[in-house]
């Protein structure tokens, strides 16, 4: 298949240099006798958090931006980028920060020619194929065809969006992308992982519990800080707290998390590698965030079905679950990001009332030759 080179944007602030954590760590050394501030207290790029003024002041700063430290990867990961793309920088900075801002970037990634940083709030009227921004709001708006969150603790309000939890993770979604995802179709018959994706009412967990009622097919224990709903049992989710979600997660127990609908859900390796090694299949429903982290862990062994329910359909059924208003809320207003996903999938079935014939359409392409 013909190879060609992508065009990539990436944003800056917070993808390739810190900056929230950045100015966390000014603003508390500026008010040592106060309880110091936590990453995890900034919920948007506003500054409706404590000190949240002064943090957004910073930003103005051009010492501030001539001295924010490079996240740790970023020189390799843009290294690696442009052997498949062409690169821009897309950077919203204050006018008087913008030579402080070109010069860092010329110094730190030499591999992206000067006349690829663009500077600018406007975002939204950029092209690309493809976009990397911490910004929900800029990702929302974007006129990229692959408009890609980098998840970060202040952009975990809008669920559904295409994002990535890391560098490897973006750079084997450009791949896919590159490839035209079509080069070598998964093969699971030997075993695997199969991620089911899809808008929330899509009948994700029916179809799992269809498929892992079939020889072959298992679904591994994922940690969810969701509350258990009435129709589950204990072995639906491995239900925890934030805190404890939080704190197994730094502690690298998860090989792949994500937040959806503002609860944190994670998969750890020792859950799923054990089916895998049995030859069997381990069926996990899951957001485009966390299918793109596992198709990057096991390659040709992981496919991603995308389930595609109508809409006035899917809207009924996240209507009548059990869930609280700004849960379904937030589920309804991600219908047509996750729509969306169904471009970077493997394949794609419609679902209709009848379940058995989805889990027919699944096996069938688990078991193709």
């Amino acid at each position: 298949m013909r190879k060609y080179r992508i065009r990539v944007g990436l944003d800056v602030d917070d993808t390739l240099y810190e900056c929230n954590s950045y100015a966390v760590s000014i603003i508390n050394s500026r008010h040592p006798d106060e309880e110091p501030l936590k990453i995890e207290e900034i919920k948007s790029w506003g500054g409706n958090e404590r000190h949240g003024d002064e943090r957004i002041a910073l930003y103005s700063d051009p010492e501030f931006v001539r001295t924010q430290p490079i996240t740790e990867g970023a020189q390799e990961f843009v290294r690696k980028l442009s052997g498949i793309a062409d690169v821009f920088f897309i950077t919203a900075v204050p006018a008087r920060c913008m030579s402080a801002r070109a010069e860092r970037l010329v110094k730190d990634f030499p591999e992206v020619p000067a006349q690829n940083i663009i500077m600018g709030t406007r975002k939204d009227v950029i092209s690309l194929d493809i976009m990397l921004d911490d910004g929900a709001h800029n990702i929302s708006s974007s006129r990229a065809a692959y408009p890609v969150l980098f998840r970060k603790p202040w952009n975990t309000g809008l669920s559904g969006l295409l994002s990535v939890n890391s560098y490897d993770d973006f750079l084997h979604f450009c791949e896919m992308v590159r490839n035209s995802f079509s080069e070598n179709f998964p093969k699971l018959r030997d075993g695997g992982v199969l991620c089911l994706v899809g808008p929330s009412g899509s009948s994700k967990t029916e179809i799992a519990n269809g498929l892992t009622a079939l020889d072959g097919f298992e679904k591994p224990l994922t940690s969810t800080t969701r509350p258990r709903r009435k129709t589950e049992g204990k072995e639906s989710y491995r239900f925890i707290s934030e805190a404890q979600f939080i704190r197994e997660m730094k502690e690298g127990s998860y090989i792949e998390t994500t937040v959806y609908s503002g609860y944190h859900f994670g998969t750890s390796e020792k859950d799923i590698s054990p089916i895998v090694e049995r030859g069997n299949v381990a069926v996990i429903p899951i957001d485009i965030c966390g299918a793109i982290t596992l198709k990057n862990l096991y390659r040709s062994r992981a496919m991603l079905v995308f389930t595609r329910r109508d809409r006035a359909e899917a809207i009924k059924s996240i209507i009548m679950r059990d869930i609280d208003l700004d849960d379904k809320t937030r589920r309804i207003m991600s219908l047509d990001f996750e729509y969306r996903n169904s471009e970077v999938c493997d394949a794609e079935i419609n679902v209709g009332d009848d379940i058995d014939a989805a889990v027919k359409q699944i096996v069938a392409l688990v078991r193709r030759k």
